[in-house]
């Protein structure tokens, strides 16, 4: 089936299911989210030169990373890595090293098996079922890629679409997580959907939530589609009602060895499900030491969804003649050749210089 064909199809059966909110125009909303959009869209990348692979890109890269956070890294990859092509001749390591202070490694992976993939394909993706058979991509994912870059009418339903859509409705329902509140929301989303522009509709309701309709202190006073919010006058911040994760806290020690200009580090095994291949400080029970008494030289605390990971590093010596094959001493001045997760390279560039300054 060519393209326009699927896409007679898709617009002949969108739901014709209505908002569960009376209040809300289809037509208006849609005319008065468009004009917002058209004027106060943030000039990204991915906007202001669309192209297929570009909108690939910047859907992964903005899973679990904010758009502020990710944008220099967009533009490294785009240097780097220009097309499928490019990135699918690429060895992994290089994949990486770019994707390097991103996090979640997982998807550079992804995104580097999709391209081969893609490359591979005679025939390419131009649906959600489609582009949902390569690798790292999901529903939310194949109807932003398919709508934005395709013009294919698929409503994308992610946090800020939620929390919109909620408010709108003044919907108090307490959901059990973000899967249940995406699938509650979803055959609303599509009912409001433009199917002329899936694209600019998509973008716009993203946009909208990242930057009026926001999760704390919203805008509404300057929302574009105040008339159809129900919630507006109810304490609309309260909404979405979605159950959250008790937090969790952990504890880890690091060690800090450095010696002849070289720094001792552990390098992830290859067959491990997150960070392979990285390296990292090490901890204790890699050098099959106990933790130094004392106290440490630095403690950092970071988050990572429901966990508080609280790491204490600690400076330390051995004297170990033969270590673990997991364990390297890396030179100083190489450090920018290999695969530092995001937080230990920052703890490292921190530690250098007041580990010159204790040599002096």
């Amino acid at each position: 089936m060519i393209a326009n064909e699927k896409l007679k199809v898709r617009r002949n059966t969108l739901p014709s299911r209505t908002m569960s909110a009376p209040s809300v125009n289809r037509q208006q909303f849609q005319k008065a989210l468009a004009d917002w959009y058209d004027t106060n869209q943030r000039a990204l990348p991915w906007r202001t030169q669309p192209r297929l692979y570009r909108t690939v890109v910047s859907e992964l890269m903005a899973q679990q990373t904010r758009i502020a956070t990710m944008l220099p890294y967009f533009e490294r990859w785009m240097i780097r890595f220009p097309d499928f092509e490019s990135l699918a001749q690429a060895p992994e390591d290089a994949v990486l090293k770019h994707w390097e202070g991103l996090g979640y490694y997982s998807r550079a992976r992804n995104l580097h098996k999709l391209a081969r993939s893609y490359v591979a394909l005679e025939t390419k993706p131009g649906t959600p079922e489609e582009w949902q058979a390569l690798p790292g991509i999901g529903p939310y994912t194949a109807a932003a890629i398919s709508s934005i870059a395709q013009n294919y009418p698929a409503a994308v339903v992610d946090g800020n679409v939620v929390r919109i859509l909620a408010r709108l409705e003044d919907n108090r329902r307490e959901f059990s997580g973000n899967a249940e509140a995406v699938k509650a929301f979803t055959p609303n989303a599509e009912t409001l959907l433009n199917p002329e522009k899936p694209g600019d509709h998509n973008q716009a309701m993203m946009e909208l939530g990242a930057t009026i309709c926001t999760k704390h202190n919203p805008l509404c006073t300057v929302c574009p589609v105040l008339q159809h919010c129900r919630s507006a006058a109810n304490d609309p911040a309260e909404l979405p009602k979605i159950r959250r994760k008790a937090t969790e806290t952990v504890e880890i020690d690091r060690l800090w060895i450095v010696c002849s200009e070289k720094i001792l580090l552990h390098r992830i095994p290859l067959t491990a499900t997150q960070l392979a291949g990285q390296y990292e400080l090490p901890r204790p029970a890699d050098l099959g030491i106990q933790t130094p008494t004392g106290k440490p030289i630095a403690q950092r605390t970071r988050a990572i969804t429901h966990r508080r990971i609280r790491e204490k590093i600690h400076a330390c010596k051995t004297d170990n003649k033969k270590l673990a094959d997991t364990l390297h001493w890396i030179e100083i001045k190489e450090l920018d050749a290999i695969t530092l997760s995001g937080p230990h390279r920052r703890w490292i560039e921190e530690l250098l210089p007041k580990h010159a300054q204790a040599k002096v």
